[in-house]
């Protein structure tokens, strides 16, 4: 097995990865709202909220990491292939 197929491959699993991650930060944020809570009575939909945000907060650095890292692979597919036709000529 060569190069080429090993990157693409590691390159779409990141792609993969990207999007797995991207949906689930997105399911977990859908129920998020940006309000203030003034009165006491609404301690409840607070609560709620606060915790809706502490999980998008702590899937935040992973689904950093996860585009990083497909921006990486991205850029050496795009890199190589450059190189590739470079060095054909």
């Amino acid at each position: 097995m060569g190069l080429v197929p090993v990157m693409l491959s590691l390159w779409g699993v990141s792609v993969a990865l990207m999007l797995v991650v991207s949906i689930y930060a997105a399911r977990l944020g859908r129920n998020e709202e940006a309000q203030i809570f003034l009165a006491d009575s609404s301690n409840h939909v607070k609560q709620e909220q606060d915790a809706i945000t502490a999980r998008v907060g702590r899937i935040q650095p992973l689904k950093r990491s996860v585009m990083i890292l497909a921006g990486a692979m991205t850029l050496l597919v795009v890199v190589y292939f450059v190189f590739n036709v470079v060095h054909q000529f």
